[in-house]
């Protein structure tokens, strides 16, 4: 099963990356960075824009931009945390990645999706549930 991932990633391998997503209407939204852009938070290397700030970033795009980019209708008339969301930070000091994500998304074909999206297919990635994504 194919899980369509917006935005589509650009052409080309795709670098390691940690960031936020969401599954918006069976489509996988995604914001990532490379570890050289992420921000130090705590053991950790995280993606600097919260999901809030990046929902509220994309609303702002309005239905018409939103759809001919291809993102969910619905991205412009729901609230950020409405939707199943998860992050992905790396852990410096253990070298891997860690996929915070809501326990109903813990499935392989989910997984595989994200890695693939974040770059991650050959990189170690621990998956785990937080409180703060269900």
């Amino acid at each position: 099963m194919s899980i369509r991932v917006v935005p589509t990633p650009a052409v080309g391998p795709i670098q390691p990356s940690l960031g936020i997503f969401w599954r918006v209407d069976g489509v996988l939204v995604i914001d990532r960075s490379t570890l050289d852009e992420a921000e130090p938070y705590g053991d950790c290397l995280t993606h600097a824009e919260g999901h809030y700030e990046r929902w509220e970033n994309w609303r702002g795009f309005g239905t018409e931009r939103l759809r001919a980019i291809g993102f969910p209708d619905s991205l412009a008339s729901t609230e950020y945390d409405e939707w199943p969301r998860g992050r992905i930070v790396y852990e410096s000091a253990k070298k891997r990645f860690i996929l915070y994500a809501d326990r109903r998304w813990q499935e392989p074909n989910v997984i595989d999706a994200l890695k693939r999206a974040f770059g991650l297919v050959e990189a170690e990635v621990m998956v785990m549930s937080d409180f703060h994504y269900r």
